[in-house]
């Protein structure tokens, strides 16, 4: 994925149509706010929305279903799913004590 990249520089500087511009301040108007605050929280919105679709795998009700059946029921290793296991670092999975929260937390 590729970022455009950050200046140090806080402004961001557009040209919009007069009429674009009389509509932005009226929403502006009707939400007691200013020009500013009105334009970075419509578009931090939109990009996080932008983001979060970009990030989230959407699955028919078929593939939800074949996953679940995966999840419940997964299939032997094959010979090759064994060698890449192999070739990973170990993990500690046995459990600790947590007093912060007084539960069993496991350490990964």
């Amino acid at each position: 994925m590729t970022r455009p990249s950050i200046e140090a520089n806080s402004r961001i500087a557009m040209r919009i149509r007069a009429s674009d511009k009389a509509t932005i301040m009226r929403a502006v108007a009707l939400e007691q706010t200013n020009l500013t605050e009105f334009m970075l929280r419509t578009a931090l919105r939109e990009a996080q929305a932008v983001i979060d679709n970009d990030e989230q795998v959407k699955l028919t009700r078929r593939d939800s279903l074949a996953v679940l059946d995966l999840l419940k029921k997964p299939p032997h290793p094959n010979a090759k799913l064994k060698k890449a296991a192999r070739g990973l670092p170990a993990v500690d999975c046995s459990p600790i004590h947590d007093r912060r929260n007084g539960g069993v937390n496991y350490v990964n």
